[in-house]
């Protein structure tokens, strides 16, 4: 590694109070919309859980090759829809 980080400094003079406060109520209301599109969507817990686990468990050279075998599994939405009703019987 060179040593030279990777963090960019931000210049807060750069925006107007104004914009400083319509870039925040921005992302307060993309996070809400995230969480409710997350909320309404289970699976998506499940599909990444289960390619997280699966990279960590294999640790494959290539996540991109990996990425695309996982999720173009013929069998990936039944297994999914298999592990949420197990999920809901535990409720």
């Amino acid at each position: 590694m060179t040593g030279k980080s990777n963090v960019v400094k931000l210049d807060h003079g750069v925006l107007s109070a104004e914009q400083q406060e319509k870039l925040k109520q921005f992302k307060i209301k993309t996070r809400i919309d995230n969480e409710n599109y997350l909320r309404s969507h289970p699976e998506i817990e499940i599909l990444v859980g289960d390619f997280l686990r699966d990279v960590l468990l294999q640790r494959p050279v290539d996540v991109r090759d990996f990425a695309a075998e996982h999720f173009s599994n013929p069998n990936l939405q039944s297994d999914t829809l298999s592990k949420m009703d197990k999920t809901n019987e535990l409720k």
